[in-house]
């Protein structure tokens, strides 16, 4: 996890600006609203999905992140609790007093767990935060997918029993 610390801004960055530079070659309408709705939702989780008209995703997003904050919210404070209790059982101080009631390596044990745990949470948030942003662009993309019903697959055998073969129809009105 201590990898995440060198990796996570430089990401960041290269993910945000291969996504604002996704659109910009192009000027017709769709590539600007693919670019749009990219924008909207790196600027504020959410808007992408508003912008391409799937409301029903935004609680689902919004969920999760606040899901990832509390969880590394409450694993950061343990992670500080089982830190200081540690620093207070291994001070040589006679005056202080653990109140913990863990051994130096049990609080050892404890405080790995929560940093661990801490940082999994922080990876999870950004990890939701970029699939906002490809949901977003993704919907983009699709909103002028053609789902008519003129396309008809069908499967027809031939009459004729010395042929045996079968005959496959793609039918595709434009």
């Amino acid at each position: 996890m201590k990898l995440l610390k060198h990796y996570i801004p430089k990401s960041i960055i290269i993910i945000c600006i291969l996504l604002i530079s996704q659109g910009a070659q192009s000027q017709n309408e769709r590539h600007n609203l693919i670019k749009k709705s990219a924008i909207l939702s790196i600027s504020c989780p959410g808007l992408g999905q508003i912008q391409n008209k799937k409301h029903w995703k935004v609680p689902i997003i919004y969920i999760g992140l606040s899901g990832a904050v509390y969880s590394y919210v409450t694993n950061n404070q343990k992670y500080q609790e089982y830190k200081s209790a540690y620093i207070s059982e291994t001070d040589g101080d006679q005056n202080t007093i653990n109140m913990s009631g863990y051994s130096a390596s049990n609080l050892i044990t404890l405080e790995n767990y929560y940093r661990n745990s801490r940082d999994l949470s922080g990876l999870m948030f950004f990890l939701i935060y970029f699939l906002n942003i490809i949901d977003a662009s993704v919907d983009a993309h699709l909103a002028n997918y053609n789902l008519s019903d003129n396309l008809s697959l069908s499967l027809n055998d031939n009459n004729d029993p010395t042929l045996g073969s079968i005959n496959l129809y793609l039918t595709w009105d434009l």
